[in-house]
């Protein structure tokens, strides 16, 4: 498939579109209609977002602006031209964040819910803090006096501080400046008083701090002491180099501690901060006017507003649904026997991921199971997957884990879980070396009548029974033996990196999938310019490869109709005259995070259906272990499209992806009102439901 011409002119930077889906968040958060609670968790998850944009994206960016031109030959964008529209863009979007914080508190007081800070505290109150504070607070400060320090001391990239300026007034003392970490992570962020006349009062542990700044700092005898909040963000990349010689585990353990001491890309401050301190500050820290610096609200590290008090108020929250079966498992309770005569796709949340679970503890106490051989990227914190796959190592099965310890964030806790699986005795591999291994492949072993059967489980997500309530993804169980053979394969490449297979079925990255995706997309090509329909779908988080969306647009130039449902980074620009006229694209925020992916192919009426771990960008197609699976069975086929045909009908909480990136909500002219994820559930549940009757 020859190039497609001046691609860089019809190609937006990732970073650009990134930022632009977490406008659809913050959208979430402005919406009325979305619960009052909600509402702030979603302003939890835009700066949850936002702190992770930074440390990936912005600081990838700005190792990148330092190469000169060659960056641009690299990612097609002036690097140091993108960081200048993600400044402009992140200021807006924050005098936005703090309109809409200002907003839901005007909500709560009318509600009779209250955040005060430390000077609004009646005297009953306050000697209610005090207490808690020298219960529970003041053993877990530490200040530190910066003006007293040679060395000022390292700032955590995920905390928060306060830096606190003492004077007096009338009085020749010299100012002095100190330092103190907000403990969020081991006390809870709101303190909830006691209850006065029918109203509730919440105040921040930073509020309990300032509160007792005088207690603390009483040796100095200043009489003004002020505290303004901070924040660092740094360089979250690991650098590890491909040395087999080295222990991985060592790698990554070595590559964790670099992290915490990486160079910062963003400084956030109280906007009300004395400017001799913010300037002590930046000198102490060697920030300059180039350096990422914006000047926020008195509250940083909002992402502790996912966990904020509901109070158990009826139409506060999302209400509570109970979990469908599905409806394939009604008629027994051994799944091994139902998956051996027919596929199985499962929907999360909408089903329970205990599927799985049960799943593995059968196969671990089953006597003809002989091996369970499974990947793992990101699992829970108490994770019952691995508990399962200790257990069946117990019960005498050869188990073996591929475990990706260089999962962005999750490394440490994948240190722990390597370490602990090994001690129980099962076989752990560390992915590949120059790759990462992000496929979601579990194969279980049974001999069967002397011969050796293989049941397979491909997903879209991760492994994970916590992700899985509230990540919508898919989850596929098989005996067929085109896919478990090749699973097979996979995992026979994990253990020997130099055996290499042919993959008939399967497309796996970084083998085969940018080539079978180009050919699948040159079908439809082909099809559209011989008059015959053509048509692709595909639901995914993020598209940004270059050479994918160079296609899309030329099969867009030949007529094939293309719907795209993107959750997150879209490089791609629709409805751009003879180049993406045929391409139309959505974006659906709501309650559940929407991270399947699912390709449709037309085929030329012979519809081609896969799910895949694997969005469309460069790493995931070339620098990654991607599994893209084909679905066989019919009916799941015609799931898998009700499921498409639902969420593209969405006209309550989809988004129009244009090129203006207005974000605009999508209508469609019928007078019904369709929520895809709540429309999902339904249909779910009466696909069960029919089977009754």
């Amino acid at each position: 498939m020859a190039a497609f011409k001046n691609l860089n002119k019809f190609l937006i930077p990732k970073e650009i579109s990134w930022l632009s889906f977490n406008e659809r968040v913050l959208q979430e958060a402005a919406n009325p209609d979305v619960p009052l609670i909600e509402r702030i968790r979603f302003l939890g998850i835009f700066s949850s977002n936002l702190d992770e944009f930074f440390r990936i994206r912005v600081a990838t960016l700005t190792r990148l602006s330092k190469l000169g031109k060659k960056a641009y030959r690299i990612i097609g964008h002036n690097p140091k031209e993108v960081l200048e529209t993600i400044q402009g863009i992140v200021l807006k979007q924050q005098h936005e964040f703090d309109t809409i914080y200002e907003q839901i508190l005007e909500e709560l007081a009318g509600n009779n819910i209250h955040i005060i800070d430390e000077k609004e505290l009646t005297e009953e109150q306050g000697r209610f803090v005090k207490t808690w504070f020298q219960k529970v607070v003041r053993p877990k400060l530490i200040p530190i006096m910066i003006d007293q320090v040679e060395r000022f001391p390292d700032l955590k990239d995920k905390s928060i501080y306060l830096a606190v300026r003492l004077s007096s007034q009338n009085s020749s003392k010299k100012v002095k400046y100190g330092l103190i970490e907000v403990p969020s992570g081991i006390i809870p962020r709101f303190l909830i008083l006691p209850e006065e006349k029918g109203n509730r009062y919440i105040i921040l542990l930073d509020d309990v701090i300032r509160y007792g700044l005088n207690e603390i700092f009483a040796l100095f005898q200043y009489n003004t002491i002020e505290a303004y909040t901070i924040k660092l963000t740094r360089d979250a990349e690991l650098d590890i180099e491909d040395d087999v010689s080295q222990s991985m585990i060592k790698k990554v353990s070595k590559g964790l501690r670099q992290r915490k001491e990486g160079n910062p890309v963003r400084f956030i401050y109280d906007a009300d901060i004395p400017p001799d301190l913010l300037n002590y500050l930046k000198k102490r820290l060697f920030l300059t006017n180039a350096d990422t610096l914006i000047p926020g609200s008195r509250y940083h590290n909002f992402k502790d507003f996912i966990n904020f008090p509901d109070f158990r108020i009826e139409n506060f929250q999302y209400e509570s649904f109970l979990l469908l079966p599905q409806k394939d498992t009604a008629q027994s309770k051994i799944l091994l026997k139902i998956i051996h005569t027919r596929d199985i796709l499962l929907h999360y949340p909408y089903q329970s991921f205990h599927y799985v679970i049960d799943l593995l503890r059968e196969a671990s106490i089953d006597p003809k199971v002989i091996s369970i051989k499974i990947t793992l990227y990101r699992v829970a914190k108490n994770s019952s997957v691995v508990n399962a796959l200790i257990n069946a190592v117990k019960n005498g099965k050869l188990v073996m884990v591929v475990l990706e310890l260089q999962a962005r964030f999750d490394e440490e806790a994948n240190v722990y879980w390597a370490n602990k699986l090994q001690s129980e005795g099962v076989k752990v591999l560390y992915g590949v070396p120059g790759l990462k291994v992000h496929s979601k492949l579990c194969l279980i072993t049974r001999k069967e009548k002397g011969k050796l059967f293989h049941y397979a489980i491909i997903g879209t997500g991760n492994f994970n029974e916590d992700t899985a309530k509230v990540y919508a993804d898919h989850c596929l169980f098989t005996v067929d033996r085109r896919i478990t053979k090749e699973v097979d394969s996979i995992f026979d490449f994990f253990e020997h990196n130099y055996q290499l297979s042919h993959f008939k079925y399967l497309i796996v990255s970084p083998f085969n999938m940018r080539k079978k995706l180009c050919k699948l997309i040159n079908t439809e090509i082909e099809n559209a310019e011989n008059g015959k329909e053509a048509f692709i779908i595909l639901k995914m988080n993020n598209l940004a490869d270059p050479a994918i969306i160079g296609a899309l647009y030329k099969a867009s130039q030949a007529g094939v109709e293309i719907k795209l449902i993107i959750r997150g980074m879209f490089s791609l620009l629709p409805g751009i005259p003879g180049v993406s006229q045929n391409i139309k694209a959505i974006s659906i925020v709501d309650r559940f995070l929407e991270h399947s992916r699912i390709f449709v192919f037309c085929n030329g009426g012979n519809e081609k259906y896969y799910i895949s771990s694997a969005d469309i960008m460069m790493r995931n197609l070339d620098r990654r272990v991607e599994v893209t699976c084909p679905i066989f069975d019919k009916s799941i086929q015609h799931e898998l499209q009700s499921y498409l045909d639902i969420q593209w009908a969405d006209n309550t909480k989809a988004r129009l992806l244009d090129k203006h990136f207005n974000n605009s909500m999508r209508t469609n002219n019928s007078e019904n009102i369709v929520r895809a994820q709540w429309e999902i559930y339904h249909y779910l549940k009466d696909k069960v439901t029919s089977l009754v009757r």
